[in-house]
């Protein structure tokens, strides 16, 4: 007879909350990372196509990233500042304004709102809400925008919805491009409520969109019915808030990912990669004739996070004063649709840029594929409302090798699952 050992409970399950997720579909314990790696405790690799959920475009501890971020600490700079006015503050945005902002001749002003992207989110409601003095602002079917109420209310997931607690309101959905087949012509619906004095909806607001829906399950909306929406905004004096948290800063080829479809939204929101290390920073953009903030109106603790403002600014200074990392992420778009269109007709691929989604029958499905991912030496994680869209997010930085690797990897596990 065997005698099978009781592993004694870690302390990751004694004495942190049972919200933890992440750590549940990869039981393991990292210890460190470089590039597009990530090294367990025992010193087993694994090639990183998750990057921090969109957090880490450069990779982790990118040396041109690192250098300037220890000599910043290494010689006593600010750490916390609030909304101080900073040395590394003002490189920042002096950075941002000279290869982001002018290059594109976009009359933003830049708004420290908090670290999150939800706090992004939140500060772009209230700012749109009390310039047009109106409450609804509308959302799209499978969106997230993020977990505070405010940001819920605008989420499309039953799931983390429920989590909420208490009503969710001010806020209507609409259908996101593709939802309804191309059945229905593209804003039919929204227009007609508009119009319509008996509908119900009141006047909104502001209308908020992902460009590509990350965590909706890699929903990409087209440029022509971008360009319609920011006309429908336009004609019925609605606010077009763009939420670019997870897909700009490089991941769909542009630094926005509204870029490509030539429009220029009233509010766009930044968070995830804009700091290039992984260090919490947002951003909320709006044109100038919207800040109408008084002093300390809406502000946070953490919103000074200059280290942050130090790696940002190397991230810019290193990858955006040309146009090589977007060409680069353009190239390897291409290469990524057709590793994944051989994969066969049990999976469905979209994407755009470096953002791919690999869509099954079921949610059961895509956790297998993830789980066989994992065991194989790849990190990737599921979307979509069933779990059903494996998505793929490797670092803008992977290099041919790498992403080759992972592809034969996610290739390997789709027909071991099947």
């Amino acid at each position: 007879m065997t005698l099978i050992a009781e592993t004694e409970p870690t302390v990751f399950e004694t004495v942190e909350s049972e919200v933890r997720s992440y750590c549940r579909a990869w039981p393991t314990v990292f210890e460190r990372a470089t590039g597009s790696r990530l090294f367990d405790e025992h010193g087993r690799p694994f090639l990183d196509f998750f990057a921090g959920a969109g957090s880490l475009n450069y990779g982790h501890n990118n040396p041109a990233l690192k250098r300037p971020l220890l000599d910043y600490l290494g010689g006593d700079g600010i750490t916390h500042g609030l909304d101080m006015s900073t040395t590394a503050k003002r490189r920042f945005l002096e950075a941002f304004r000279s290869t982001v902002l002018e290059p594109r001749a976009l009359p933003y002003k830049v708004m420290f709102p908090g670290p999150t992207g939800t706090n992004a989110v939140e500060a772009a409601l209230k700012l749109a809400r009390k310039v047009t003095g109106r409450k609804t602002v509308v959302s799209f079917t499978n969106a997230f925008h993020g977990m505070s109420l405010g940001s819920l209310a605008l989420t499309g997931n039953a799931g983390k919805r429920a989590g909420a607690g208490v009503p969710l309101a001010h806020t209507t959905q609409m259908p996101f491009d593709h939802y309804l087949g191309g059945l229905t012509p593209d804003f039919l619906w929204f227009e007609r409520l508009l119009e319509d004095s008996g509908s119900g909806l009141d006047h909104p607001a502001a209308v908020i969109v992902e460009t590509v829906q990350g965590e909706g399950g890699v929903n990409v909306a087209r440029a022509e019915w971008l360009r319609g929406l920011a006309d429908l905004c336009r004609r019925r004096d609605m606010l077009l808030i763009v939420d670019d948290i997870q897909m700009g800063c490089g991941r769909t080829g542009d630094f926005f990912s509204f870029e490509e479809a030539g429009i220029t939204p009233d509010i766009v929101t930044l968070s995830k990669s804009i700091s290039g290390y992984g260090l919490p920073m947002s951003l909320c953009l709006f044109r100038d004739e919207l800040d109408v903030w008084q002093p300390g109106e809406h502000n946070g603790t953490f919103r000074g996070n200059n280290p942050a403002f130090v790696t940002a600014t190397a991230a810019l200074d290193t990858y955006w004063r040309d146009g090589t990392l977007r060409d680069r992420t353009l190239r390897r778009a291409a290469t990524v649709e057709a590793a994944l269109r051989e994969l066969g007709p049990a999976a469905e691929p979209r994407g755009r840029g470096l953002v791919w989604g690999l869509e099954f029958e079921d949610g059961e499905r895509a956790r297998a594929v993830c789980r066989r991912a994992f065991e194989l030496g790849l990190l990737v994680e599921t979307s979509g409302p069933r779990d059903e869209v494996v998505k793929l997010l490797p670092p803008l930085t992977v290099t041919d090798d790498e992403l080759d690797e992972g592809l034969g990897i996610l290739a390997r596990a789709v027909r071991h699952t099947a």
